[in-house]
């Protein structure tokens, strides 16, 4: 048996193996983590080992909290385990549900709570290669244009969240940070 993960099974949340949840396409539980600076955003691109969408280019991190895990400590967790950051506690700001085909025959249907973390000055970040396969810092607005001319470099929810929750995820914060 796998992670076991919090899903709605009868309209009742219950433990449940990630894997199972996505094949089967169960509503379950998600967070999410945008890092940035400035107007940069620190994105990753999915290790070619990961079950669904690999090599594909996400948000900072997202996963899934373990059964008995809160998501604001799942979000630090993952930031620590996936890139090896430390010291950030980011900032709830959203939730929201998504459905959405990730290839392979799964299915994402989650709630997902979507964490931002400013930086300011040096972050020490050591991806770990079986999780992340690259790391950049790209503008706000830059990726939004890259994800115009070329979406089949990322992730559904990543298109998801910048086409339908741009605005709450980072409200005024990238157009404050750039006069600043």
């Amino acid at each position: 048996m796998g992670i076991m993960i919090p899903a709605w099974v009868h309209g009742k949340l219950t433990p449940v193996d990630k894997l199972e949840a996505h094949e089967k396409g169960l509503k379950h539980k998600a967070v999410s983590v945008f890092v940035v600076r400035g107007t940069e955003i620190l994105m990753q691109r999915r290790a070619l080992g990961k079950y669904h969408t690999p090599g594909l280019w996400a948000n900072t991190c997202c996963t899934h909290p373990d059964w008995d895990e809160n998501s604001s400590d799942c979000a630090v967790r993952r930031l620590r385990e996936e890139l090896g950051i430390t010291g950030l506690y980011p900032e709830y700001r959203h939730r929201l549900e998504y459905h959405a085909d990730v290839g392979n025959g799964m299915v994402e249907n989650e709630v997902v709570d979507v964490f931002l973390a400013h930086v300011r000055g040096p972050l020490k970040i050591e991806p770990k290669p079986d999780e992340v396969m690259e790391i950049r810092w790209i503008d706000y607005h830059d990726l939004l244009a890259e994800v115009r001319r070329h979406p089949e470099r990322f992730t559904p929810w990543l298109k998801i969240y910048l086409h339908n929750h741009a605005d709450t995820i980072f409200g005024p914060d990238l157009i404050i940070s750039a006069k600043s």
